[in-house]
This record gives C-alpha cells, structure tokens and sequence, in this order.
C-alpha cells in the first residue's frame, strides 16, 4: 500500500494517520458494516460518560424548574394528568383541554408510559424519562458517523454536537413532551434501515409513530428518502407506507373522535384553509399563499438559527463533492414547512419542541458530507488532481517513505495527536496550489496557514467543531432562564406551604404555573378556562400568585381576587406575600 501511495503523491490523509501504512489488501478489508456493529456493541468510555452525564444535567435542570414552580400546564400538566389518569384505570379526559387526551395528537405512547406511573405516581418519571431519551439520541449519532467511515474522533465529535445543539437543551426545559422519545428513535431507525436490520427499524419507526401523529408526516418523508436516495427500498416503502397510513387514521378518525373536532394545529393556518385536506389542497392549488411565508425574514432567520450549530457542515464548500449531501434533510421537509407556515412565531423558536424531528436530519448531512469527501475518488478519473494535497515531488533517492513522512510532519510544529485523535481527511486548504510551492519557507508558511481552524474544514478539524457548538449553545441555550427564576423566588415558601394545605384529589383553579403542582386529580383547570360568568362551585380551592401571575391571565387572576374577597361562597384560607388560597365554605 505504501509503494503505491508514494508512487502517486502523498496526500495529507497519508502524513496524519500512520494506520495507512498498514496493509488492507487482504486480513485488514473488514466492511464497514461489521467495523461499525462491533463499536456499537463496545462503544467508548468517554461517550458512555458524555451521555450519562447529560442526562443527570438533563433531569436536574427540568426538575429544578419544576420545584421553582415554573414549569406549565402547557404542556406538563396535560400529558401528567392524563399519564397518571390511565395509570388509575381512569379515563384520560384532560380538563385542562376539555378532550380526551388521544384527541390531542393521537400520542398513544401515553399507555406504556403510564406502567410507570403503576410504580409510583410522580411526574419526575416523565423527566427522567424525557433526560434519558435526548441524552440516548449521542449513540446512534455516534454509530452512524462511524458507518460513514468517519473515524472514532469524528464520530464521537458528531455525539457531542447533538448534545450541544440548543434544541436539545431547549425541549428539555419546556415541560415534557412525549416526540422527544421519537428523537432517538429516528436516528435508530436510519442506523437499521443502513445495516438492513428491518425488524429494528419497524420497531423504531412505531415508536416514533406513537409519540405524535404529524411525525407521520415525517416518517413518510424518511420513508421516501430511504426508497430514492439511499436505494434501501424496503425500509423505505415500509417507512412510506406506515407514515401515510397513520397520517390519515390519525387526522381523520382518531384526533376527530377523541375531540370532536379538527386536529389541533389546523387553526395556525386559517390562511390555508379550515380541515387538514382543504390546507392541503390549496398548498397545491394556490402556491402563492405560501410564498410570501417561505421568503420572508422570519423564515430565514429561523433557518439560520436552527442550522447555525452545524452551518459549517451544511454549505457546499467543495464543489467536487456537490449538493447530493443534503438529501438526508428531504425527511425535515414537512415538519421545517409545518413551522414556517404557521401564523404563531413561537413555531419558529427554539425554545420550544417543534424544531426537533429536523435535528436527526441536519445531523446525517454533516455526516454525509464528511463522507463524500472520504470516499475514494474514482479509478477513472486519475487525471484530476485532488485539490487537498502536498508538492507531488517524488521523494528523493535513498529515502524511505516513511522517513519522508516524518520530514513533512517537522514542517507543522505542535501537532503531536495521537493516531486516534487525528481526522482521517485532507486538512489542507483547497485554494493554494501546492504544486507551485518549490521553496521550503513558502511550503512551511502554506503549511502552517493551512492548519488555522477554518469553518469549512468541518469535521476535519473536530475539537474545532466541539467548540463551535458550545460557544452557539451558550447564545442560544434557555438556560439563562434561570435567573429569572431567582426573581420570583420571593413567594416560593408562601407557594409551598398554600399548597400543603390543599387536599389531594379534590378539584382546583389556578394558573398556568401552578397547575403542574395539582395534575394528579380529576379536575384542575385554568383562569383563562373561566368567565366572569363561570359558576365556581365546582371548585373545592381557587390559587393565586398575584405578585408573579402567569402573565396573559393576570388581570383575570386580579378581579377574581376581588370577587372572591367580597363573596359568601369562599373564605381566604391562606395568605403571604400576595399568595392567596381560597376554600370553598361548608368543605372541611
């Protein structure tokens, strides 16, 4: 091997990894396919702690949140109430939506999640749940780096920028959410669909299928992607096949059954139409509705942002490897159309769940990106020169190739990696034309330019992309979120000891940030469920944060302070610090 590569020219793949000297002509050609499957089955210890610490981070930070009462009955205290409902052999009838809870997304993934609940009622299972999943979606992120051929440094760098990307953080502090569970399940099913594991990728795929019915619509995407472009039609035709199939046993029976009503959503595009088949008719027949959405700044600045982690992986600064690289992203379609379409602009945060089926897909096309440029060029094209390489100067007589090598590498002070450490690409920059350089000093200097961190060396440079990603989630991470919990904790005790005096089970009306507190019961609604005119006799307690009130109800939460103080039905049974507990009179 080493005969016929210094025959050619020394490439920098060649100078970086001495494993090229190895001979692959025989015992060493092991498929790519088996190298990767023993690494799944043995993966590294610093892995293994990147995912075990994230998902400890994970769970503190939600449950933190949760005990500074900020966590939301939207959507925490819906999914916990209907969770623990079914785990009572209830009906899961949320009153907080007024519908049964399959009425909301068709999410039946509520029933296995309930056998936890049959252990002990608490909604730090869903936590737990939900750190576990986001910090679970590092491996197969992992696995299908090393499945593309990129070496173990690379493929660990690609896990730790999923667990850097913002969104990942983001969703895990907004409440829980039951498609972040379908995060993981994505990237497992495109790592079966690539090792033809068809039973594990139906399995996957029903899994993500369960989470949320519009996931549907990306796994008909996968489903489509998988068939054309990654020719793996099996899995592919299976993908499209349940994908449609749930979408339209989900939105047309299920959603309307449980609800009485369209699928929720449908209201974030009255523009479009008024049911799921008029929106889609007219995306077909009235393309100029859309456009003004598609090219507006809004949508550019909410595709930068959500890229922004990975940009360096996503523009095509090769143009010999192209643009087929970004097929992977054609399963983002739907859900990166369904955020820019709507009227709500929090679709196109962030902060909150929506962006997550694309992250899985960005991911792959940095990885596909990075696997085209190590594919072996071919035989045929032996006159084209690759624009990554060294003076093709044929070394001098008496010299060994290896003596050769190191020469080079005394060129680059301070490399010192190790062998598994070192990117197994071409570092050089594309825009100087090696061949020209005849001086040692200009080939030095070029040489040394050429290893200065540079965005559009991607994962070539992989400490470089580690870092990029941290310095984007520090700008674009919730976690600032938490100083402006320390501003409200003035009332936490007051909070607290309101609600140690509030018997279980028994109905309540309180606010968005409260109710979270009280899911465990039958009957827990919101202020902004209630009207002047609303009767509040079905209420046994009515709690109030007037200090820190949730914003949009708090004037609500003002005059129904006011009436309840000057009524004969309620008695003030607790109050400190502008936090007041009122109780029903002739309950004891």
């Amino acid at each position: 091997m080493i005969r016929g590569i210094v025959s050619s020219q020394v490439v920098a793949d060649f100078m970086w990894n001495e494993s090229n000297f190895d001979d692959l002509s025989e015992n060493g050609n092991v498929s790519i396919v088996e190298n990767v499957e023993e690494s799944r089955s043995h993966p590294p210890s610093s892995l293994l702690w990147a995912i075990a610490i994230a998902a400890i981070i994970l769970f503190l930070c939600s449950s933190l949140r949760h005990a500074l009462f900020q966590s939301t009955a939207f959507d925490l205290g819906i999914f916990d109430q209907a969770i623990y409902l079914i785990s009572q052999n209830q009906t899961p009838f949320s009153s907080l939506m007024q519908i049964h809870i399959l009425g909301d997304h068709a999410a039946v993934i509520y029933y296995p999640l309930a056998l936890l609940y049959k252990i002990y009622p608490d909604v730090h299972w869903l936590f737990l749940v939900q750190a576990i999943a986001l910090s679970l979606g590092a491996w197969p992120s992992w696995s299908l780096g090393l499945l593309a051929g990129l070496n173990q440094v690379q493929s660990r760098a690609i896990a730790f920028i999923y667990l850097l990307y913002p969104v990942v953080f983001n969703i895990n502090l907004f409440d829980f959410h039951p498609e972040v569970i379908a995060l993981p399940a994505l990237l497992g099913a495109i790592l079966a669909a690539r090792l033809n594991k068809v039973l594990w990728f139906c399995s996957a795929v029903l899994l993500v299928l369960s989470c949320k019915a519009v996931l549907s619509l990306t796994v008909a995407a996968m489903g489509f992607w998988l068939f054309w472009c990654e020719k793996k039609q099996r899995c592919g035709a299976i993908a499209l096949l349940l994908g449609v199939a749930w979408f339209v046993i989900a939105s047309q029976k299920i959603i309307p059954l449980f609800s009485g009503s369209e699928v929720a959503g449908v209201g974030r595009y009255s523009y479009l139409g008024k049911s799921v088949l008029e929106i889609a008719i007219n995306l077909i027949l009235k393309p100029q509705l859309v456009l003004a959405k598609i090219l507006s700044f809004d949508t550019f600045k909410y595709i930068f942002i959500l890229t922004l982690p990975v940009i360096w992986g996503l523009l095509p600064f090769f143009s010999k490897i192209g643009v087929r690289y970004l097929t992977p992203l054609i399963p983002a379609i739907p859900t990166l159309a369904i955020n820019i379409l709507s009227d709500l602009p929090f679709q196109r945060s962030l902060a909150y769940q929506y962006s997550v089926p694309i992250i899985p897909f960005l991911l792959l096309a940095v990885i596909s990106k990075e696997e085209g440029r190590i594919t072996p060029p071919d035989p045929q094209e032996e006159k084209f020169t690759p624009p990554l390489t060294l003076p093709r100067e044929k070394k001098e007589e008496g010299s060994s190739a290896t003596d050769y090598v190191t020469d080079v590498r005394k060129m680059e002070d301070g490399i010192g990696q190790k062998e598994e450490d070192q990117p197994n690409h071409q570092l050089l920059s594309p825009s100087v034309p090696w061949g020209k350089f005849q001086d040692s000093k200009l080939t030095n200097l070029s040489l040394t330019i050429s290893r200065l961190p540079q965005l559009w060396l991607g994962m070539q440079l992989p400490k470089t992309m580690i870092i990029w990603s941290l310095i984007i989630f520090l700008f674009l991470g919730e976690y600032k979120d938490f100083l402006l919990y320390l501003n409200r904790l003035d009332t936490w005790q007051a909070t607290r000891e309101a609600i140690a005096q509030i018997q279980p089970q028994s109905s309540i009306l309180t606010d968005n940030r409260l109710a979270p507190h009280f899911a465990h019961r039958p009957i827990v609604k919101l202020l902004s469920q209630i009207s002047p005119q609303t009767d509040l006799a079905e209420f046994k307690y009515i709690l109030l944060n007037q200090r820190h009130p949730w914003p949009d109800t708090a004037k609500i939460g003002n005059d129904l302070a006011n009436r309840l103080k000057n009524t004969s039905q309620f008695q003030l049974a607790y109050q400190k610090n502008q936090v007041l507990l009122f109780k029903r009179i002739g309950d004891s």
